[in-house]
């Protein structure tokens, strides 16, 4: 435990923790739910080859294990885990909406009342202890049926059957939900495009054009939504939300200097248009030489114009590194989705990310600096092995280091004048591993007892870091 005396944070300040649909719920097909893109990933080495748009079945294949089917249940555990998030003293839970929970084609007929009211209730639940909701739209989460139906997000269509299900939710959660986030880490369907937006890759593709027009349809999408619940819930906060960190040049030679330019714009790209509601200038030039044409309609402009986010939502687990120097590229760091030369300055974690608090800082300053909106912190945390003691305890001195120098630069950010809302940790509980599919790689404060395989009791167990963060958020951060 330690006093920072320096940490000032806002008195209103949104502590908490993240998590998705599709990593905690599992019940995937109950109460009427459709097929999502999650539910088509299984464990091992195929997972990364269909998260890329490989994917060989619309539907979940046999001899396969499928570790979104069951997650950790909070579909029927959540009642139970919404009391443990609240005896640690959460001022907010960042969820996610399943978009086919809702509506399970994604058509507006067969709009399903059972999902509704399971987020119902668990905003109801969330409201019993003062937890405010922070909600995601599309969360890795496309309906199976609008891959099969329209090719998901390449087809335009999407545009209007997710304004159709944004406006469904926010009349239907208007009193109960106040912040609210269209696309999770959007920028990711450049890396992995199913897991991104749903895409699906046919031999003789061009994959980069695809790519780009999927990102015109879902930030016009993300533009129609933010429109809707300003008209919706006047009173509601609506963001964009990035998969942040900043590119680092490997060295002082300018062109490692432009290469990072170029690489943080790759994802700069997006929240530049939510934010500022327009192209940015340097797109003309990466579209012209990549031979890229995006099909518009006349009033897209105004679209993009009008629906402008309030605030920008990012994760940031690491920083990256970028080298133009063939023999710097060999060594490359494992385990992160956006590739990073290795940096000598950093740690990794066991899955190869690099451990950064510095680096939190530096890309809270240049988004802030960048957009001069709001930030809010909606995902922050270490994956790591997780062992019990034969007296059932979880002693992750390991992730409370992490956790504690990333608040410190939090608050450091804080005090350059980066206004930050809140910060919602990844995983405040053990979910299923988005990038490996993997229940061994743990964030949480709270262990789940489910292994790999889906063995265990689902039992939830108090690690060290519960009462840690617990006195974190007591203290609002003077004490870390």
């Amino acid at each position: 435990m330690k006093h920072n005396k320096t940490n000032h944070f806002p008195k209103d300040f949104l502590w908490g923790g993240a998590i998705a649909a599709n990593q905690a719920e599992g019940a995937y097909l109950e109460d009427g739910k459709g097929l999502t893109i999650v539910d088509l990933l299984p464990t091992g080495e195929n997972r990364r080859t269909i998260m890329k748009g490989n994917v060989p079945s619309l539907r979940p294949q046999d001899g396969e294990f499928y570790p979104s089917h069951e997650a950790i249940d909070f579909y029927h555990h959540y009642k139970e885990d919404v009391a443990l998030f609240a005896e640690m003293g959460f001022k907010a839970l960042r969820i996610s909406l399943s978009w086919a929970r809702i509506f399970p084609s994604g058509e507006e007929t067969s709009l399903n009342e059972s999902g509704l009211q399971f987020y119902d209730d668990l905003f109801d639940e969330l409201k019993k202890y003062n937890i405010e909701p922070v909600v995601t739209l599309a969360h890795f989460d496309v309906p199976v049926a609008l891959i099969e139906n329209y090719g998901s997000w390449r087809n335009r269509k999407l545009v209007s059957l997710f304004e159709m299900y944004a406006k469904t939710v926010f009349t239907r959660y208007k009193d109960k939900v106040k912040y609210w986030l269209t696309f999770n880490e959007i920028n990711m369907l450049l890396h992995l495009p199913f897991l991104g937006a749903g895409l699906v890759f046919k031999e003789g593709d061009n994959q980069k054009q695809i790519q780009y027009q999927t990102a015109h349809h879902q930030l016009l999408g993300s533009a129609l939504a933010v429109k809707a619940c300003h008209e919706i819930i006047p009173d509601a906060k609506i963001g964009c939300m990035l998969a942040a960190g900043s590119f680092y040049p490997f060295t002082c030679n300018p062109e490692d200097v432009f290469q990072g330019m170029e690489k943080d714009r790759e994802s700069y790209f997006f929240i530049d248009v939510q934010s500022r509601g327009k192209y940015p200038a340097y797109a003309n030039r990466f579209f012209k030489d990549h031979g890229i044409s995006i099909e518009m309609e006349t009033n897209d402009e105004e679209i993009l114009k009008e629906g402008t986010v309030d605030y920008i939502g990012f994760s940031y687990y690491s920083s990256r590194t970028t080298s133009t120097d063939p023999e710097v590229i060999k060594n490359m760091t494992s385990g992160n989705v956006f590739g990073s030369v290795s940096n000598p300055y950093v740690a990794k974690s066991e899955w190869g990310w690099t451990i950064d608090p510095k680096g939190f800082r530096i890309t809270a300053n240049q988004l802030y600096d960048r957009y001069q909106k709001p930030l809010f912190v909606v995902e922050n945390g270490l994956g790591a092995v997780d062992d019990v003691t034969p007296e059932g305890e979880v002693n992750d001195d390991y992730r409370i280091d992490y956790l504690r120098k990333h608040i410190a630069e939090m608050a450091e950010a804080i005090e350059d004048g980066v206004e930050i809302l809140g910060y919602t940790s990844w995983g405040p509980i053990d979910l299923v591993s988005a990038s490996s599919g993997e229940m061994k790689k743990r964030y949480g404060y709270i262990y789940v007892d489910k292994d790999n395989e889906g063995s265990g009791s689902l039992k939830r167990i108090k690690k060290k870091s519960f009462d840690w963060y617990k006195n974190v958020i007591a203290t609002n951060g003077a004490v870390l």
